[in-house]
């Protein structure tokens, strides 16, 4: 797959050079960080024109420079909730998302808040793939993803590894700005217009809401998980990432 666009590419260069497998500059490409961190590396790179970086990646805004690196590689569902567990990770549940540009956005949002994995489905959803690491801007590097075969039973097995399911609705669920979250969490979006589906809501310990204050317009996704991420950073870091403030509000 390839990686274009100079954030993208220089935060793979930072974290894991080692996947990439060969990078084109095009002819009038100047970035000295970058260029330091590829010869550092020892990273196979050619200089080529625009038009033949056009041929190697179509796509607006690559920004002079397009990398050739390996498939995103997810973690296992089982490493990635001990690795939750020792590290105090919150999971973020993607039930039926289908845009990429919102899975994106989301990896880049939970990256910058830290302390978020992400969890999606193998089948009615969208993958980690070129369109995703580019809207994240090398946010892939920091938050570890897993692909299930079935979401439900995924949910399940972090509940019983210690983990509350923490469900997002648009009506009916408790204010975010005022209940207890509970720790270690799993937050599950549902898809846009959908919500969350049965078989992942009758697994939910706890449903909340954002306050719509002025017009009762839906946000997407993707904003909606920047809101909901930054609740749950602010009230872990006082918790210490440890037992809910006072003990779980559930419905």
């Amino acid at each position: 797959m390839y990686l274009y666009g100079k954030n993208s590419v220089l935060e793979r260069l930072r974290v894991n050079p080692i996947g990439i497998r060969q990078v084109f500059l095009q002819d009038n490409f100047n970035g000295p960080a970058l260029l330091d961190l590829i010869r550092s590396h020892g990273i196979p790179h050619k200089r080529v024109s625009e038009k033949e970086l056009l041929k190697i990646k179509r796509a607006d805004r690559l920004q002079g420079i397009v990398a050739e690196v390996n498939r995103y590689q997810y973690t296992p569902f089982d490493a990635l909730l001990r690795k939750g567990l020792e590290e105090g990770l919150s999971l973020i549940f993607l039930d039926s998302l289908n845009d990429p540009h919102n899975l994106g956005s989301i990896i880049r949002t939970t990256a910058c808040f830290g302390g978020f994995a992400v969890v999606i489905p193998e089948h009615g959803s969208c993958e980690v793939n070129e369109t995703v690491v580019h809207v994240a801007s090398g946010g892939e590097n920091y938050v570890p993803a897993s692909q299930v075969i079935n979401l439900s039973q995924a949910l399940l097995k972090a509940k019983k590894a210690g983990y509350w399911a923490v469900g997002t609705v648009v009506e009916g669920g408790q204010n975010v700005n005022r209940v207890s979250l509970p720790f270690p969490l799993c937050l599950v979006l549902g898809a846009e217009g959908k919500g969350i589906r049965y078989g992942m809501e009758k697994n939910l310990d706890l449903k909340v809401t954002l306050p719509m204050m002025g017009a009762q317009l839906s946000l997407n996704v993707a904003m909606a998980c920047a809101i909901f991420a930054h609740e749950i950073a602010r009230q872990r870091g006082r918790a210490g990432a440890g037992p809910p403030l006072d003990g779980p509000v559930l419905s």
